[in-house]
């Protein structure tokens, strides 16, 4: 059966690693053709050109793009270039995967400095707020139409402590907020906008948090599928998502940890 998502486009914020390549190769798989944008350094940007490859392998186009996504002057460069990649299609899948923040304590413990007002402020913006000014300039360049679907990433850390998470989990909380006020704006335009709040699963963002190995360990004995969430598992959530033109479901952060919140 020919996918309901064939032939149309995605645009994924941080698509060179971990939930946002897992999601660009399922949708790939369903022949959509992916924008990606990442921000990495030479030896990131040689993996980010092979994942690019493997897209391409798939029979769908693939153009990454490696740029700081939370800068305006990226977005005034890149949203008319999107532009003339998707033509009268626009985007119909946008996910926002940027996870770039300082992982400190708010005070000074053990030697290390407290989080700065420079930190916490650059965490916000980058994992929060461009995701407002993302779809902002996608909306006003007539990219976002009825039909296409927002994601964002969240975690369990939107409620939860961890001694270095703090910025991170306001950040999360923040992402959740402008999903919903989002939600409320774009429901006339046909548009749906959901978190979707993944189990701990193994990224490289993970692994920067100190006390990643805990964390693991802990949703490997409760999850209860007895595994830890996979990137894979989120690619196939957006994918599922994605297939209808319906924007009634839109608004909520949707757990896709296989149960892992209501044992942890």
């Amino acid at each position: 059966m020919t996918s309901p998502l064939r032939g149309s486009w995605a645009l994924v914020l941080g698509v060179s690693s971990g939930m946002g390549l897992a999601v660009a190769r399922e949708l790939a798989h369903e022949g959509v053709n992916i924008l990606g944008v990442h921000f990495d350094t030479a030896e990131g940007q040689e993996k980010a050109a092979t994942a690019a490859e493997e897209l391409r392998s798939l029979g769908v186009e693939a153009h990454f793009h490696n740029a700081n996504a939370a800068r305006a002057a990226t977005r005034a460069e890149l949203v008319p270039q999107f532009g003339e990649f998707t033509g009268d299609r626009g985007i119909r899948v946008l996910v926002h995967s940027l996870a770039f923040g300082t992982l400190v304590p708010f005070l000074p413990a053990e030697g290390r400095a407290g989080l700065s007002e420079r930190q916490m402020a650059m965490t916000l913006d980058v994992m929060a707020h461009s995701l407002v000014h993302w779809t902002q300039d996608l909306y006003a360049a007539g990219l976002l139409r009825a039909g296409a679907k927002v994601y964002a990433m969240t975690s369990a850390g939107d409620q939860k402590v961890t001694a270095n998470y703090g910025a991170v989990s306001a950040a999360k909380c923040a992402l959740e907020s402008h999903v919903r006020q989002l939600a409320v704006e774009l429901a006339s335009a046909g548009v749906a906008v959901n978190a979707l709040r993944a189990g701990v699963t193994v990224t490289p963002s993970l692994e920067r948090i100190p006390e990643h190995t805990e964390l693991v360990e802990r949703a490997e004995a409760n999850n209860p599928h007895r595994r830890l969430t996979r990137p894979e598992d989120v690619g196939e959530a957006v994918a599922l998502l994605s297939r209808t033109d319906s924007s009634w479901i839109t608004g909520n952060v949707i757990g896709v940890d296989g149960g892992e919140v209501l044992t942890a």
